[in-house]
Parts: structure tokens; C-alpha cells; sequence
């Protein structure tokens, strides 16, 4: 039966030449036997005691920021499964792990990512950084927001590559189609529904 496996991991999150100090959720969703890796933030061991003895089908990156991005390329030699990333957030990603070292697959609007015998659908949220995607499982009745949206509003746009604006526009266009019953899994700290957060907006 499909489910959501979650962990927090704590780390730091660097860019434009300061550092902080944070709290990542680390979601896994699959069945017994095989899973998806939302994200990998800061720690591959963290990482593999949530997806347990699964096969690792993907590692889908809601976005480059190094926090969420940090482990990809050491999760994927220790699963073999491929990292899948927006092409949008190529300046983000090599600013983490420079030249020569690539995601495998790129995301696109509109794509579904199958496991479990159910499907991610891949929504293109820009704002936060330029490829940022959440992923909508309405089998779960969830979608896995990554930092585009939180428990009290959008994510934060005051760095490089984000747009205040086009965040706002996202959500309301990509995110507020979705039921208001439907659960929101954030990058970081507490769940919270469509319906809460559409209420906050307006």
C-alpha cells in the first residue's frame, strides 16, 4: 500500500554568502518494495534509515537550493537511482557541486513519475528559484511542496534567483487548483492543507 515515510535532518543552508542553521524534512513515498526520495538534504545515512530496504526508484529534487540538493549525488551511488531536477536550476545546482557533476534526468511541467503503483504529477512552481517543482500525489491526497509553499504562507524570495511575484502567482495557479483538503508536506516544519494556506493568501 502507498504511504509517506518521513524524517527531519538538521544541517545548514548557505547562499549569497551567508549561512544558517536548519531543520529539513526528509519524505519518502512508496510502498514495501520500492520508494521515491523527496529531496536529500544534508545526510545519506538519514536519509537511507527512512527509506529502509526499499529500491530507490528516483531522487526528485523540488529545487537546487544546497540543503535540499547537498547528498544528491551520494544517495545516488549508494541506490543507483537517478537524480531528477528542473533544468531551470542548473545556477543553483553547480554552486553545490560545480562543473561535471549532473542530475540524470531533467523535470518538466506536467510530468508523472510512477512508484508504488500510483503517480507523482510534477507542477512547476517558480518563485522560490527559478525550476522549482512540487509534486502532487492525489492518490495520498498530498502534494510535497519542497519551499515554494509553507505552514503560514510562500516560501522566502529575498535571495538570488527568486522572484516575490512569480512565487505568489505559482501558487495561486498551480497549487490553489488542487482540493483545499489536500495535505501540504513542506521542505521544512509542519504540515498544513491547501485550504489553510489558501485562506492566508487571499
Amino acid at each position: 500500500m502507498l504511504r509517506v515515510d518521513h524524517g527531519v535532518v538538521t544541517g545548514t543552508f548557505s547562499l549569497d554568502g551567508q549561512t544558517f542553521d536548519v531543520d529539513n524534512n526528509i519524505w519518502v513515498v512508496g510502498d514495501d518494495d520500492e520508494c521515491v526520495v523527496i529531496d536529500a538534504p544534508h545526510d545519506v545515512e538519514a536519509i537511507l534509515a527512512v527509506v529502509g530496504d526499499r529500491q530507490v526508484r528516483a531522487i526528485i529534487c523540488t529545487h537546487a537550493h544546497d540543503d535540499h540538493v547537498r547528498v544528491a549525488p551520494g544517495l545516488r551511488d549508494r541506490t543507483g537511482a537517478p537524480i531528477l531536477l528542473h533544468p531551470a536550476e542548473w545556477p543553483l545546482w553547480e554552486l553545490t557541486h560545480g562543473d561535471g557533476v549532473w542530475w540524470n534526468i531533467d523535470l518538466a511541467d506536467g510530468a508523472r513519475i510512477e512508484v508504488g503503483g500510483s503517480v507523482l504529477e510534477v507542477l512547476h512552481t517558480p518563485g522560490h528559484a527559478p525550476g522549482a517543482v512540487c509534486l502532487h500525489v492525489p492518490d495520498l491526497n498530498c502534494v510535497f511542496t519542497g519551499d515554494t509553499l509553507f505552514n503560514g504562507g510562500p516560501g522566502a524570495t529575498g535571495r538570488s534567483y527568486s522572484d516575490a511575484g512569480l512565487i505568489v502567482e505559482s501558487i495561486r495557479e498551480k497549487l490553489f487548483a488542487l482540493p483545499d483538503g489536500t495535505v501540504v508536506h513542506t521542505g521544512h516544519g509542519e504540515d498544513t492543507t491547501i485550504g489553510a494556506e489558501r485562506s492566508r493568501l487571499a
